[in-house]
């Protein structure tokens, strides 16, 4: 069953049933008060009936003290508790009342009672007759005015559930089909989505704050977050094969030349084993980086603990320095600890190391200091430096500044990216500034180690 149908059935049900309940509610309190109001007349009328007997006892004689005061449409009896007692008296039209067996009550009684289908209020009230005797003065009166009256109310109240049921089902139908609305364009939207492959948002009553209007919002987020992923994806996927084929076509075309002139001229082969496995060496640390940034930040095993970072930082540039050949100059103020991953770090603090060594030609500064209840580790280099408008967008995969100047360097545009997914990881803040011909600045700020 659809969910449309579903709504309907189950709101129409619903309403259905709380309009009934809520008719039988009504018919019920109604009825009981109107039975219970006539029975509280009748027991009035009755000890009247018996008061003004017991006072004319003593002059009239029975049978027409009953035939004084019988109902209109009922019947009056005089009963003793041995069995003695005139004739009950009738009125026209309710002779079969006198066939009913008579009960004594030694106390005050009253009860509905039904004959022949048709409803009366009994009541019996003990009286001390002129004789000395206790007598039963019993009063039985017909209730049919008040149960035809209940008669046309049941008729009322079910008239007016069948009538009021015919809009109820059309506004359930009206309210499933306006929850059902933004989910319909939803599936249609998506059904658009798949099969022109192009990505396409919700038309929105923006007036309107209602959650359909924030589920339809919801979905447009959503939609704008998977174009933008598969944008990113689409030239994720771009960018690597042509950073893939670069590698790879310079060891093809030194491999084809090794086959064709390596044996005639053997001055061609340290020049072309020299190429290939540089390219070799390139495309293996893209591959890596690659690799690493497919990674979800569950999945490097991060080992976080309270590190002393001036020994990291001091190693980092001493092995730095014997790698490269370049003077890395570090100044530390005071002993400084930080509470981040060792290994991920010192790899963060060698992607900048190494984008300093790409970029200047001048020595390279690292400083590191506390800042209240943070660390900064600061790399400086005097290089050519980054256009400020292009800083926002160094951290993207495969960015660079110049793609020449970034080829040349061998660089393929991930380490500025991997750089920020570590950072991520650890809950390590990066900042950079630059100033183009002047040099850059890249700072690291980690949370102080706990107990300083």
């Amino acid at each position: 069953m659809k969910l449309r149908s579903k709504i309907y059935l189950y709101s129409s049900v619903l309403f259905a049933v709380l309009l009934v309940i809520m008719n039988l509610a009504i018919y019920y309190i109604f009825s009981t008060l109107s039975v219970d109001n006539q029975l509280d007349r009748a027991d009035a009328e009755a000890a009247k009936i018996a008061a003004d007997m017991r006072r004319a006892g003593s002059e009239v004689s029975a049978p027409e003290l009953l035939r004084a005061y019988v109902p209109i449409e009922g019947m009056l009896r005089l009963y003793a508790g041995d069995g003695s007692g005139p004739a009950p008296v009738t009125s026209a039209a309710e002779g079969e009342l006198s066939t009913l067996k008579p009960v004594f009550y030694n106390e005050k009684h009253s009860e509905i009672i039904r004959v022949d289908g048709r409803s009366y209020a009994f009541i019996s009230i003990p009286v001390i007759w002129v004789d000395g005797s206790v007598m039963n003065v019993q009063m039985t009166q017909s209730l049919e005015s008040t149960m035809d009256t209940l008669g046309v109310l049941r008729l009322v109240l079910a008239g007016t559930t069948v009538f009021a049921l015919l809009p109820l089902l059309l506004s359930s139908r009206v309210l499933s089909g306006l929850i059902m609305r933004p989910i319909v364009q939803m599936t249609a939207t998506m059904r658009e989505i798949k099969q022109s492959g192009k990505f396409r948002r919700l038309t929105l009553d923006e007036t309107s704050k209602d959650e359909l209007v924030e589920m339809g919002q919801t979905f447009n987020e959503m939609i704008a977050l998977l174009e933008s992923n598969y944008v990113k994806q689409e030239k994720f996927v771009s960018d690597a094969s042509h950073e893939l084929r670069t590698p790879l076509t310079v060891i093809e075309s030194y491999a084809s030349l090794l086959k064709r002139r390596g044996l005639a001229h053997p001055e061609l082969f340290t020049e072309s084993v020299e190429a290939i496995h540089s390219e070799a060496i390139r495309m293996k640390e893209l591959t890596e980086q690659l690799l690493l940034l497919a990674k979800h930040h569950e999945h490097w095993n991060l080992s976080m603990k309270v590190i002393d970072l001036e020994e990291l930082v001091r190693d980092s540039a001493k092995v730095f320095r014997n790698a490269y050949g370049r003077e890395v100059t570090v100044k530390v103020k005071g002993e400084v600890k930080g509470y981040s991953d060792e290994a991920k770090l010192r790899q963060l603090l060698f992607i900048f190391l190494d984008n300093a060594r790409k970029y200047s030609d001048d020595d390279i500064y690292v400083s590191l200091e506390a800042s209240g209840q943070e660390r900064l580790i600061t790399v400086v280099d005097r290089g050519i430096g980054i256009p400020r408008d292009e800083l926002p967008k160094i951290f993207d995969r495969f960015y660079r500044v110049d793609e020449s100047r970034g080829r040349k360097q061998g660089g393929a545009g991930l380490g500025l990216s991997l750089a920020a997914e570590i950072a991520a990881a650890i809950g390590a803040r990066l900042s950079m500034d630059s100033v183009e011909g002047a040099g850059t600045s890249v700072s690291i700020t980690i949370a102080a180690g706990s107990g300083e």
